[in-house]
């Protein structure tokens, strides 16, 4: 018989080596329009917060399901989504996840009642998901494997960019307008953003599997439930209900897992998990969020109650955590992709315990520059951390399952936030007054844990480092 060419293998099993020049420029430009779009809207929503809830007619306690429902529908639903995008492609899922954003955007300055503006952030919460899903799967075909380590800091520094900026757009957006335009600039934004992810994403890999529609409904309640149960059970919300909720949550987390083991490519990615270096970086990233909450949230409680600073000065007293998140990246980047993370994210760690350490330790009435050596210190080491770990979870995972291990990145840090956050509510909750310094502490006890669990990384560098 005569010679036949190759069959062309499947996109997925595909050798590839990322964009170069301005594709890849143009590419990034897309993903981090994206990512900016997702984040600076959620901090800007925080921010306005009181004023919404004056104008809405809602109490503050009722008020925080502005900013609930954005959060619990992007728990909820990143694993099926990052399953989805694994189906229909990463740049698909992305476009897709802008329209939905833009158009809860709309429907959120539109909203005359608390339930109408809540819903529309849930969408909202919906659509940022879709983005923050697939964004580390889009990198890992943006950048060649050689260089993913800068690609994904850059990543991390606009997160951290559109925290910092959030406050500000939000008080100078709301000196000369009404909060609707908090949500109105993310249309122009939006578009823009879209005009580069259509004509400038590469394309992604399409699974051929349908979405297991159950495994998502399970997922959605057993997150749910277990949020929802155990934010009550930190603000002593009902004994009753809130045990309840925890208990459907661990059922159907149990039959979830259980259901997923027995598939070749499951939602919840049980089979990345059961690799070492994926399993310790999720542990590492979650921590490492868990511990930044027990510092973000009560800080601002410490300086305006005890060391009786202004609600300006306050705010400017923690910018210097996210501008040192924002100055290290370019130098994270290019470390990340020469040493591995059990030796950079695991020092970053250490720094972030160092700075929440001397925090917990500062005297009794410290000048201002006393406060926020120590807060960039800490924020120095959180850039320092962040993109190796996120480059050795993504590239743990083979290709055909860069959307799970970019769901898993993001579920890390949100799952890591959420729990900080239940965890200084029940602190204060207990400890009063005391709650203050204790948070600072446990912050720091809790990022040194996450340095050890980072470190234990070093027994596997007889092996060919990939980043983990």
């Amino acid at each position: 018989m005569p010679n036949q060419p190759p069959l062309p293998l499947p996109l997925a099993d595909r050798p590839h080596d990322g964009l170069h020049g301005g594709a890849r420029a143009l590419a990034m430009l897309a993903v981090s329009l994206s990512v900016l779009l997702s984040v600076l809207d959620y901090a800007i929503a925080n921010v306005a917060l009181p004023t919404i809830a004056h104008d809405v007619h809602a109490d503050p306690s009722s008020a925080i399901w502005v900013i609930n429902a954005y959060q619990l529908a992007s728990v909820i639903s990143l694993l099926p989504l990052a399953a989805l995008g694994e189906r229909i492609g990463y740049a698909r899922m992305c476009r897709i996840g802008l329209l939905l954003f833009v158009l809860a955007s709309l429907l959120c300055a539109a909203s005359t009642t608390l339930l109408q503006l809540s819903l529309a952030r849930a969408l909202q919460g919906f659509g940022g998901a879709c983005i923050m899903s697939v964004n580390a799967a889009l990198i890992r075909y943006i950048y060649p494997r050689a260089i993913i380590g800068r690609g994904i800091a850059l990543n991390g520094m606009v997160v951290a960019a559109g925290v910092a900026l959030g406050p500000t757009i939000a008080a100078a957006v709301l000196s000369v307008a009404h909060w609707p335009w908090l949500f109105l600039i993310n249309l122009p934004l939006g578009g823009v953003a879209l005009l580069f992810a259509v004509f400038s994403l590469p394309r992604t890999p399409h699974g051929s599997t349908a979405l297991d529609v159950p495994s998502a409904a399970l997922n959605a309640v057993a997150f749910g439930a277990l949020i929802v149960g155990f934010d009550r059970l930190a603000h002593r919300d009902g004994l009753g209900t809130s045990l309840a909720l925890l208990t459907l949550g661990t059922v159907c987390l149990l039959v979830l897992v259980r259901r997923q083991l027995n598939q070749a490519e499951p939602m919840l990615p049980v089979d990345l998990l059961a690799l070492s270096g994926f399993r310790v970086a999720v542990l590492t990233g979650f921590l490492a969020f868990v511990a930044s909450n027990f510092f973000i949230i009560s800080m601002p409680f410490t300086l305006e109650a005890v060391l009786h600073r202004s609600a300006v000065a306050t705010g400017l007293l923690i910018t210097p955590w996210p501008l040192a998140i924002v100055a290290v990246g370019p130098f994270v980047g290019r470390l990340s992709d020469r040493y591995p993370a059990a030796v950079l994210s695991s020092a970053g760690l250490g720094l972030t315990a160092c700075g929440f350490g001397a925090l917990w330790l500062m005297p009794a009435t410290p000048g201002d520059a006393d406060i926020a050596w120590r807060i960039a210190l800490a924020g120095a080491g959180f850039g320092l951390f962040q993109p190796p770990n996120n480059r050795a979870m993504l590239l743990a995972a083979p290709a055909s399952r860069a959307g799970s291990a970019s769901g898993m990145i993001s579920v890390a840090r949100l799952l890591g936030q959420t729990t900080g956050a239940m965890l200084v509510a029940m602190t204060f909750a207990l400890l009063g007054h005391a709650a203050n310094q204790a948070c600072l502490g446990l912050a720091a006890l809790v990022a040194l844990s996450a340095s050890v669990i980072s470190l234990s990384r070093l027994r596997h560098r007889a092996q060919p480092v990939t980043g983990s």
